[in-house]
């Protein structure tokens, strides 16, 4: 046990936080922002959002990446400790293509719980990264752990000012602005996009970050939806249909939300857009403005 002015603080802590686990990152360089995005496991921050984290950080900006889960039954052959470490590793990769900072926490997958104790793991990440901007998904999804991280981000949301919830790491004294990923599900309210961004320029990064997550979009969804058959055994092979594949999917924020992206980029730009990312801003954090939305998404 290691003891701090305010209170003991187990050890287990300091393994799971490393070295830094007391100490907050460095307030954002002038004029840089530093975001923090959860997903409940190592592929979900990168699909929702790897188009504007490769934007961000091509800026200067500090993006992180955390899975709340460890991945490690998201896989029809391989499980436990050897699917965890590799699903890791995959993220690492796909944090170098992107140019982010990457960290996957110590919880099973299909088994995540909105705990007191992980409310506050969170909340001392986005203390640690000092966030302007946290994102998050909906809680309303089809799997539990995805729920489940959108309520302990929900449940930080206000607890990241409070100085004497985790004294250990110094409260945020303004609170970050929340934002939720987009998703397909209607009820009980649909996703309603306040900010929406082309990714254009970055498909081929996010498309290369999604190809180093082979163990998901390879192997374990193709299998999953019996579609296995139609990967190709050559990496080259792989890379193409994953860049048709998913370059359908990266289209549908884009067409859904056409007007936005219009208004944004005008007429002739707006309306050529092929891939986009949309956001809506979570009512827990800090509101901003139409010109706070554009100074912090300057893409």
């Amino acid at each position: 046990m290691i003891a701090t002015a305010a209170r003991v603080v187990p050890l287990a802590l300091l393994l799971a936080f490393g070295s830094s686990a007391l100490a907050a990152d460095p307030p954002p360089a002038a004029g840089k922002l530093r975001i923090i995005a959860f997903g409940a496991h190592p592929d979900d921050c990168e699909l929702k959002a790897g188009g504007v984290a490769a934007k961000w950080s091509a800026l200067g900006h500090a993006v992180k990446f955390v899975s709340v889960t460890n991945g490690d039954v998201g896989h029809h052959v391989i499980a436990g400790g050897p699917l965890a470490r590799r699903r890791t590793a995959e993220v690492e990769a796909c944090a170098k293509i992107l140019g982010i900072t990457s960290q996957v926490l110590d919880h099973h997958d299909g088994e995540l719980e909105p705990t007191l104790e992980i409310r506050k793991e969170l909340t001392r990440l986005i203390r640690q990264w000092n966030a302007d901007i946290v994102l998050t998904p909906r809680p309303n999804d089809y799997h539990p752990d995805h729920r489940y991280t959108a309520i302990l981000v929900q449940d930080a949301a206000f607890m990241v000012t409070v100085p004497n919830f985790c004294p250990d790491v110094p409260a945020l004294r303004k609170n970050p602005i929340f934002l939720y990923y987009s998703d397909r599900f209607k009820k009980p309210a649909p996703f309603s996009p306040d900010v929406v961004v082309s990714i254009d320029d970055v498909a081929e990064k996010k498309l290369d970050a999604i190809f180093a997550l082979d163990s998901q979009f390879i192997e374990w969804n193709p299998w999953l939806a019996g579609y296995d058959n139609e990967v190709p055994k050559d990496k080259t092979g792989q890379r193409k249909w994953i860049g048709e594949r998913f370059g359908k999917w990266m289209a549908v924020p884009a067409d859904g939300y056409r007007n936005h992206l219009v208004e944004r980029y005008g007429a002739d730009r707006g309306g050529a857009v092929k891939y986009a990312e949309a956001f809506e801003v979570c009512e827990y954090g800090a509101m901003p403005d139409p010109a706070e939305l554009k100074r912090l998404f300057p893409f």
